[in-house]
């Protein structure tokens, strides 16, 4: 089916949900969602601080309750954010428990594990993540994240 706008917020490219085009984002729901797994996977998982450059817009703004005061907005503080969570927990680790798309937000429920450098211990965080795309890239971040508790064994 080609994309034609339709004068809504979409465009069709399916007759299905998942295979509609949003005119801000250009991408499907499917599309968003495999962006911001792989988004996740690749900067936190993988500990890839240069993939900020191409996934996160220039002008990216992060909301999240984890935010450090003071920090630069853009690929540079997310970086910087990021990085110095590594420097903490460097086996950090997220799992995505719950991906949720529409029009231009995607949503995630996820659990974080990390060993503490300092200490040894082994720190368990959740959160709940909305972020907005556009233009293939990631543009805003808001966050509630827990504070950092021990596991128990």
């Amino acid at each position: 089916m080609p994309l034609v706008e339709s004068g809504g917020t979409t465009m069709p490219r399916g007759k299905y949900p998942d295979e509609r085009v949003d005119v801000s984002t250009q991408m499907t729901p499917a599309e968003m969602k495999a962006f911001v797994r792989n988004h996740f996977e690749e900067f936190v998982n993988r500990k890839n601080l240069n993939v900020a450059d191409v996934n996160f817009a220039p002008e990216f703004l992060d909301h999240g309750n984890d935010v450090p005061p003071g920090l630069a907005s853009g690929p540079a503080g997310a970086k910087q954010d990021v990085g110095t969570a590594y420097q903490r927990f460097p086996d950090l680790h997220v799992e995505i428990l719950d991906l949720l798309a529409e029009g231009d937000r995607v949503a995630v429920r996820n659990p974080w594990t990390g060993t503490e450098a300092t200490s040894g211990t082994r720190y368990e965080f959740s959160g709940i993540v909305m972020w907005r795309v556009a233009h293939h890239q990631l543009v805003e971040r808001s966050a509630y994240l827990t504070p950092p508790r021990p596991l128990t064994v």
